[in-house]
C-alpha cells in the first residue's frame, strides 16, 4: 500500500474549502495518486469500470454510502469534505428519510495540507466511539480529502470495542451512488468476515434460521425479500439478510449462508467478500415467469436442492405468475433508463406483461452477474446500454418514439417537452415489488395510467404554447433584448477553446 506523505504541497485540487471541487476529475485523480491513493483508485477502476464514457447519470456517489450507514442501527457517520458537499449530502439524505445526525470535520487549506485534518478526524472518532451508543463509526472522505491523501487507513480498527471503518468515496473514482453503496457494504463485510474467522460472533436479532439461507445482495422494495423467502420455502431454504444490512450483526448472518443471490449485479466488492468466504453466487432474480423459473433452477443447483423439489416449486409458482401477468397487460412501446441497477429486471417484467421495450439504459456497469438478464433482453431485440449517458437515453427516445419514457429526471423532462408521457424511475418504478407472484402485474397500473394521459399533453401544449421558450422566458422588469451577434461571437470562442483542448490532448 502506498504511504501518504505527512504534508502535501497545495495543488489545484486542495486549495481551500470547496475550491478543489472545481479542479476537474483528471486533476483530482492526479492529485490523489500523488498523495498516495493510487491503490484505492486502481481498486475502484477494477471494481467499477467506466465506459463507453465516464459520466453516467447519478447523484454524488457519496450519497449512496451515506444512505447505507444512516440506515444501520448503532452506527455513527462522519463526513470529511468540503462544506458545500456535506451540506448537499446531508440535505438530500434527510429528504430521503434519514433521521440521524451526520458528523462533519471541517477543514481549511492549512489543516488539509499539513495533516492536521487527519488529526482532527482521529480526535472526532475517539469522541464518538462510545460502545453504549455505537457498534460502528464510519468515516468517509469526499473528493478534496481523498485528492489530498487524508490517510483514513491509519485510524484505529476499533476504539473501546467500537469498529472504525474509513472509506474514500470521491466523485472522480466511484462512478455512481449505487456503486458507492457497495464500497461501504464491501468494507463492512470484509471487517465482519475477519471477525468471524477469529471466533464466535453475535447472532442476528431475530435468531439463527433453522433452514439454510440465501443472502440477497442489493437494495429492494421491502416486500420483495419476504416474497423471495416464500418462493425459497418449497426448496427447503430461507431468505437470509439483505446486503446492505440494517445492523452490524446481520453481516455475520449474511456471510453464514449456502449461497448468494446477486439481485443487483454490480456489488463487486461485496461479492468478492462472499467468494473469499467460499460462498457461491447466482445472478438475475425471480422476476416474471421466465426469470423466476431460471432463478429457482439456478438457486436449487447452487444449494444442492434436488431437481424434483425445484420442479415442484416451479409448478406451484409459475402458473400464478403467468395468470397475474395476463390479468394486468401492458400495451405500448417503452424506453427505459435509470441509475438504481434494477433496470434490466424491470424491463424483463414489462416485456412479459406485453410491453414493447426497445431500449434499456443503466448507469451501472455490465458484470458477469448481469449477463443472464442482458442475454434474455437482447434475444428479444432490446438494446441494452450500460453506463448509459443522458445523450444515449435521449437518442433512444428520439429513435423509437415511445408511448412512454421511463427514466431519470432530465429524461422525463425532455419527454414531456416532446409530449411523451414519462415516469421517473426511482420514485415511481423502483418503489414497487418486482419479485415472484407479488411483482407480476405490479407495474401495470402506473404504466398504463401514464400512457393513458397522452391526450392531456396536447391540451397542455396548446394552452401553454410559447410560455417559457426563447431568450426572454421568465419574469423581467423590462423585456430582454436579443443579441444574436453576442451569441455568434461566443459560439466562435467556444469552437476555438474546444479545438485547442483537442490539440492539447493529442500532444
Amino acid at each position: 500500500m502506498n504511504e501518504a506523505p505527512t504534508a502535501l504541497e497545495p495543488t489545484a485540487a486542495a486549495t481551500g474549502d470547496g475550491q478543489g471541487c472545481h479542479a476537474g476529475a483528471k486533476t483530482m485523480r492526479e492529485a490523489a495518486r500523488a498523495a498516495g491513493k493510487s491503490d484505492v483508485l486502481d481498486g475502484y477502476a477494477r471494481d467499477y469500470p467506466v465506459g463507453p464514457h465516464d459520466q453516467p447519470q447519478s447523484m454524488c456517489p457519496a450519497f449512496g454510502s451515506l444512505r447505507v450507514g444512516l440506515r444501520m442501527r448503532r452506527t455513527a457517520t462522519v463526513l470529511s469534505g468540503s462544506a458545500c458537499c456535506v451540506y448537499g449530502l446531508t440535505f438530500t439524505s434527510h429528504f430521503y428519510g434519514a433521521r440521524r445526525t451526520v458528523g462533519y470535520v471541517p477543514f481549511n487549506s492549512e489543516t488539509l495540507v499539513t495533516g492536521k485534518l487527519f488529526e482532527d478526524i482521529r480526535e472526532a472518532v475517539f469522541k464518538l466511539a462510545d460502545p453504549e451508543k455505537y457498534d460502528t463509526v464510519i468515516v468517509t472522505n469526499l473528493c478534496v480529502p481523498t485528492a489530498s491523501g487524508v490517510p483514513l487507513r491509519l485510524l484505529p480498527k476499533d476504539i473501546n470495542g467500537v469498529r472504525i471503518i474509513g472509506i474514500d468515496v470521491p466523485g472522480f473514482g466511484v462512478p455512481t451512488h449505487a456503486e458507492a453503496k457497495d464500497v461501504l457494504a464491501g468494507a463492512m463485510l470484509r471487517y465482519a468476515r475477519h471477525e468471524a474467522e477469529q471466533g464466535p460472533v453475535a447472532a442476528p436479532r431475530g435468531g439463527v434460521s433453522e433452514k439454510p439461507t440465501i443472502t440477497l445482495v442489493g437494495e429492494m422494495f421491502p416486500a420483495d425479500p419476504v416474497g423471495i423467502g416464500m418462493m425459497l420455502e418449497p426448496l427447503g431454504l430461507a431468505a437470509g439478510p439483505v446486503v446492505p444490512t440494517r445492523e452490524w450483526r446481520e453481516l455475520y448472518a449474511a456471510l453464514d449462508c449456502v449461497g448468494v443471490a446477486a439481485i443487483h449485479p454490480f456489488y463487486t466488492a461485496s461479492i468478492r467478500e462472499f467468494e473469499a468466504a467460499g460462498r457461491p453466487i447466482v445472478g438475475s432474480a425471480p422476476v416474471g415467469h421466465d426469470g423466476t423459473a431460471a432463478w429457482l433452477e439456478a438457486v436449487g443447483a447452487m444449494a444442492g436442492v434436488s431437481s424434483a423439489l425445484v420442479g415442484a416449486a416451479q409448478d406451484r409458482l409459475l402458473p400464478a405468475i403467468r395468470a397475474a401477468l395476463a390479468a394486468k397487460p401492458i400495451t405500448g412501446r417503452i424506453t427505459m433508463s435509470g441509475y438504481e441497477g434494477s433496470e434490466l429486471l424491470v424491463a424483463r417484467l414489462l416485456i412479459e406483461s406485453g410491453a414493447d421495450v426497445r431500449y434499456v439504459g443503466s448507469a451501472c456497469p455490465r458484470t458477469v452477474w448481469s449477463d443472464p438478464d442482458r442475454e434474455w433482453l437482447e434475444a428479444r431485440g432490446v438494446h441494452v446500454q450500460f453506463r448509459a449517458s443522458l445523450e444515449q437515453d435521449l437518442a433512444a427516445m428520439a429513435e423509437f418514439a415511445p408511448d412512454l419514457a421511463i427514466g431519470t429526471t432530465p429524461v422525463v423532462q425532455k419527454a414531456k417537452e416532446l409530449m411523451i408521457p414519462a415516469l421517473y424511475f426511482t420514485n415511481l418504478i423502483s418503489a414497487r415489488p418486482l419479485m415472484g407472484p407479488m411483482g407480476a402485474g405490479s407495474l401495470a397500473q402506473v404504466v398504463n395510467a401514464a400512457m393513458g394521459n397522452k391526450a392531456r399533453f396536447t391540451t397542455m401544449k396548446d394552452f401553454f404554447a410559447g410560455v417559457g421558450e426563447g431568450h426572454a422566458a421568465g419574469v423581467w422588469e423590462t423585456t430582454p433584448q436579443d443579441r444574436p451577434e453576442f451569441r455568434e461571437h461566443y459560439k466562435r470562442h467556444l469552437a476555438k477553446v474546444n479545438k485547442a483542448r483537442k490539440a492539447q490532448e493529442m500532444i
